[in-house]
Parts: C-alpha cells; sequence; structure tokens
C-alpha cells in the first residue's frame, strides 16, 4: 500500500496564528513542532492500516518547514521549492491513497488562517463554476490522477469544505474556529491520537470512487489587475474582467500551470504563495 501525505501548516492542531506558521515569527518553532506531531500520528495510522510505502510532501509556504529528523522513519520526505506540482508534488497514479493533514478552508471563509495559496492576493477561485480553494483542488487533482482522498485533518471548516467536495473522506477536526485567528483546541493528545484512528480506518474502508472532470475551467480572481493582465500572455489564458482570468485543460496539467501563474504574481507583488 503506497500512501501520500500532503501536509499544511495552517490546520495544524493548536495553531492560530500568522507567527504559528510563517518563518521568523515568535512561535513558528514551536509550529513546526506541532506540525511533525500531527503528520507522525497520520504515517503511524497509515502503517497500522498495512502502509509500505509513504511519502511526505511539505506543502507549507517555504516548504521548508518540517525538520526531517522530527520525522517518523518509514516515511521519505519532499522538502523544498520550486515544486512542479506544489502542494501536491510527488503525487503520482501509483499511490494507493492521498492524505491532506494540516488543511484550512478557502479565501472568504471564517476558518482559521483561511485563504486560498496566496494569502491576499487570490480573492475567489473557481472549478467549472464552482467555489474551490486548496481543498477542493487538491480533491480534483488527486482524483484525476486516480487516488482516491481518503483523510484530511484541519479546523471544523476545513472539514466542512472537504465534506461538501466528497462525503466519503474522513475528516478529523483538530479545531474549532472562533474567527481567521482564533479557535478552541482539543487537547492534543486527544488529536493525534484521533488522526492516528481516522487514518488506520480511513485507510482500509471501501471509498467511492471520486469525480474527475475533464477538461476543466480553472477560474482565478486576483486583487491585482496587473497580475490579471500579465497572466493574459500565457497561451490559453483568458480575462472575464480586470482581475479575472480562467484556462481550460486537463488535471493535473491545470493544476500545474496554475502554479506559474502563482510565480508570476509573486514576481509581481513580492508575495510569495503562502499556501
Amino acid at each position: 500500500m503506497r500512501i501520500y501525505i500532503s501536509v499544511d501548516m495552517e490546520g495544524i492542531t493548536g495553531l492560530v496564528d500568522a507567527d504559528d506558521v510563517q518563518p521568523g515569527g515568535r512561535d513558528y518553532e514551536h509550529g513546526r513542532q506541532m506540525m511533525a506531531e500531527d503528520v507522525n500520528a497520520a504515517i503511524r495510522g497509515a502503517l497500522a492500516a498495512g502502509a509500505t510505502h509513504i511519502t511526505v510532501n511539505d506543502a507549507h509556504g517555504p516548504m521548508r518547514n518540517l525538520l526531517p529528523e522530527a520525522l517518523h522513519p518509514a516515511a521519505r520526505l519532499i522538502r523544498g521549492k520550486p515544486k512542479n506540482m506544489g502542494m501536491l508534488d510527488g503525487l503520482t497514479a501509483d499511490h494507493d491513497a492521498a492524505l491532506c493533514v494540516g488543511y484550512h478552508s478557502r479565501a472568504g471563509t471564517l476558518g482559521v488562517l483561511s485563504h486560498s495559496f496566496m494569502g491576499h492576493e487570490i480573492e475567489d477561485i473557481w472549478l467549472d463554476g464552482r467555489p474551490v480553494g486548496e481543498i477542493g483542488l487538491a480533491h480534483a487533482t488527486s482524483a484525476a490522477l486516480g487516488v482516491p482522498v481518503a483523510v484530511l485533518t484541519g479546523d471544523d471548516r476545513a472539514c466542512e469544505e472537504m465534506a461538501e467536495w466528497d462525503a466519503s473522506v474522513t475528516t478529523v477536526a483538530v479545531k474549532y474556529a472562533g474567527d481567521r485567528f482564533a479557535a478552541e483546541l482539543r487537547p492534543a493528545e486527544e488529536a493525534r491520537t484521533a488522526i492516528e484512528k481516522a487514518v488506520a480506518a480511513g485507510l482500509v474502508a471501501p471509498r467511492v470512487t471520486s469525480t474527475v472532470w475533464e477538461p476543466v475551467t480553472l477560474t482565478v480572481r486576483w486583487q491585482s489587475a496587473s497580475v490579471a493582465s500579465a497572466l493574459q500572455g500565457i497561451p490559453g489564458v483568458t480575462a472575464t474582467d480586470f482581475r479575472t482570468v480562467q484556462a481550460q485543460g486537463a488535471l493535473p496539467g491545470l493544476y500545474r500551470q496554475f502554479g506559474v501563474w502563482m510565480r508570476v504574481a509573486a514576481s509581481m507583488t513580492n508575495q510569495p504563495p503562502y499556501c
């Protein structure tokens, strides 16, 4: 059983503020430890379910958050950037299931540290007209590869967002959003036990075959009209208004192209992808 784990940071147990998740933040080093403990709980659950090969992709910000020595030795870590597939780098059709650990809800929701990839630079994203964030794009791209998402962990709003996409995905709420920078926290040990048990059960439970959209239309509304204008220089990208662009294509290729859009935006705004 080959398992892929994409690990974000905003949805990790106990973390609620930018200082918890951004390098240089006063609590960032503590946040890194908490991140490692959540993913290690998922790894233990995967091993209990019979996993023989586990790949972990550090999917947050600089993608150098997880310290290799803090990770369970049964897993291999993909670390650093740039990555052609960003938050899903290393995911292939050879994997039997994917896990999303520490994920957050999309921009515009009242979830903990909610945003879509680039903080305030991306206002909205739609996939075939349906509002989407990092959760929905990860799910759709994984489905296009034929790999079901088995488990997601994060705050309660992230869990609700995943349930809207695919109710068969097991979700674990490690905290309950009060606002974007406040939450009621589950005790750390309780949250990690819940993650481990959910992964162990979720990987052996029958899973509904995910829907694959092909081709799909990806639409992104940017804060900056200049970014939207620049992106129209990429073949296939068209504008629907001064700040909104779209493109059609098959996943996972369109997901990879979206990564190029973000790198263009980052070069123009001095704001790196936040994720």
